[in-house]
């Protein structure tokens, strides 16, 4: 399925940028901290995606299931100045 949305470039820092409308991003699978390569090809430019995202750290303790996870991190006997 292809989508088309018209933009216009916008200058950003000295930079240039096009925001990707929701509508697109969603069909891309696009997500925020995605990673993305961007390709000159043909007079054209490509946008990608390389990888999986990177979390925020809110987002990964969102995840985080204690009955999974929980417990001791250390699964060895306390030595030397850890015992209290």
């Amino acid at each position: 399925m292809n989508k088309t949305a018209s933009l216009s470039i916008q200058q950003w820092g000295n930079s240039l940028a096009v925001r990707i409308p929701a509508s697109i991003a969603r069909s891309a699978r696009f997500v925020v901290g995605q990673p993305v390569e961007v390709v000159l090809q043909d007079h054209s430019v490509l946008v990608r995606a390389v990888g999986k995202p990177k979390l925020s750290l809110a987002q990964k303790l969102a995840l985080f299931d204690p009955t999974i996870h929980g417990g001791e991190v250390m699964v060895s006997e306390p030595i030397g100045a850890e015992i209290v």
